[in-house]
């Protein structure tokens, strides 16, 4: 009967939401996750590849583990919210008896304050033209950050500093953890080879303008 189900749902005999497909797993589960979650579902909206070619998409928590599995993937590395999900990764490919199956890792995620981080408000906009694309200096990917001047180094001076926690925390910004007394071997840059600049009309332009820049020495 399950089976039948699952293939008049693939052959778009129900309307949006009236069927799902669960896994059977335990109802009374603490983690609310293991509470007998959903696999597929339908939704009529064209896919970006497929078109209309399916009416049935799978939830992320089901082709998360399967897709790390079948991409050979050792180690998925996640941000805190998906620990309490860890333990439904690790029932699919239980049940699905992967032999080298892949181990998921939770860290904290990097809170960048006065920043935007979410890729749905980064598209947002890009798409509405309220920057001019991803790489705009004022946009926080490595491409923005190359325009604005930040160099390699420093990113990865950033990166070295601050390391990786297994608890949330918030950092001002890459400028507050490298730019203050770094060590010799890293102070290679100066403001003048930091960005573009266009040339201040003002002493007050000036001094505004350059205490908007990371300064390294």
């Amino acid at each position: 009967e399950n089976l039948d189900l699952f293939a008049r749902m693939r052959a778009g005999e129900f309307e949006d939401g009236a069927r799902t497909l669960r896994a059977k797993i335990d109802m009374g589960a603490a983690n609310m996750n293991m509470r007998d979650p959903t696999i597929y579902r339908i939704r009529r909206r064209p896919h970006y590849r497929r078109r209309d070619a399916w009416v049935i998409y799978p939830t992320y928590d089901f082709t998360h583990p399967l897709s790390d599995a079948f991409e050979g993937i050792t180690h998925s590395l996640c941000t805190l919210e998906f620990e309490d999900h860890r333990p439904l990764y690790d029932w699919y490919l239980g049940a699905l008896e992967f032999d080298d199956p892949p181990q998921q890792i939770e860290f904290a995620r990097l809170s960048l304050t006065h920043t935007v981080l979410s890729k749905r408000k980064l598209l947002e906009l890009v798409t509405s033209e309220a920057v001019n694309g991803w790489d705009d200096p004022r946009m926080p990917p490595l491409s923005g950050m190359r325009r604005r001047g930040y160099p390699p180094a420093a990113v990865r001076e950033f990166c070295d500093r601050i390391g990786i926690a297994k608890a949330n925390r918030g950092i001002t910004n890459l400028a507050d953890v490298i730019v203050f007394s770094p060590p010799p071997s890293r102070r290679r840059w100066s403001p003048d080879t930091m960005s573009p600049v266009t040339r201040p009309a003002s002493a007050h332009a000036y001094l505004t303008q350059r205490a908007a820049r990371p300064t390294y020495r």
